[in-house]
């Protein structure tokens, strides 16, 4: 890792319509920002913009609320709508109270809501919409480090980052749901530290870490700086995406 870490924003991102092509929206702000993709860069790109260019919205009005749903609604002082498309992205459904249901996405990663929200799309009146998680973001960041690769500079390595909550903290952080061009772990297990003794358990969450970083500068109300550009991370390139950093069921104290 290198002592010195840039996290640069790519300011006057537009905003993004479903069809939009977003890597040539990523290379035309590159170009506004004067900057060229060089080795080792990190291109983090928060989930919304990936959800929004793909179309994952789902109009609550053509959203018909099953029992199941009316029931954990009810619980949760929710819309009945909103709640089934929950349902029907999650494997599981782990906490229900006022406000909230944590659950097991379809795609492993555990988090309020299944990722579904309201927050900056436009909201026709009287036709309320979700947005959901990318359809597999894995392959939405290797798709879009190819096409940038295609480009002037160089391929970058592509974190797509979501803000969750914690177990036992307070407050959202950026997470890493995609990948494409790094591993997302540094496992540093029979390294040594400063005093000679043998690391056994230590492996970091490098792409956690990168998009918990680039979401302080992404920001979550009307900041519209949807994408960074992360230098001097020194990450180790792989081909593995987010599901590496997913806790096996049986390791998982928290279940």
């Amino acid at each position: 890792m290198n002592p010195a870490l840039q996290i640069i924003p790519l300011l006057d991102f537009p905003l993004v319509a479903p069809g939009d092509d977003l890597a040539a929206l990523v290379a035309a702000a590159l170009h506004h920002n004067q900057l060229v993709l060089e080795a080792d860069d990190v291109l983090v790109v928060a989930q919304k913009v990936v959800s929004k260019a793909e179309g994952r919205y789902l109009r609550l009005a053509d959203v018909e609320p099953g029992q199941r749903a009316r029931e954990i609604a009810e619980q949760a002082d929710k819309d009945p709508r909103q709640v089934e498309c929950i349902l029907r992205e999650s494997r599981e459904v782990l906490r229900v109270r006022p406000g909230v249901i944590i659950v097991e996405h379809r795609l492993g990663y555990v988090m309020a809501n299944a990722g579904i929200d309201r927050s900056n799309m436009e909201q026709p009146e009287g036709d309320p919409r979700v947005l959901l998680l990318p359809e597999d973001p894995d392959r939405s960041a290797r798709l879009l480090r190819k096409a940038l690769g295609a480009g002037p500079g160089r391929e970058p390595m592509v974190v797509i980052n979501d803000s969750v909550g914690r177990a036992w903290r307070m407050g959202t952080v950026g997470m890493a749901i995609g990948c494409a061009g790094l591993d997302p772990l540094y496992n540093q297990v029979g390294e040594r530290d400063l005093f000679g003794n043998v690391l056994e358990v230590t492996e970091s969450a490098v792409a956690d870490e990168l998009a918990a970083a680039a979401s302080l500068v992404q920001g979550q109300s009307d900041e519209a700086c949807p994408v960074v550009v992360v230098r001097g991370a020194r990450l180790r390139p792989g081909s593995g995406g987010s599901q590496a950093l997913l806790r096996k069921r049986e390791m998982d104290l928290f279940r």
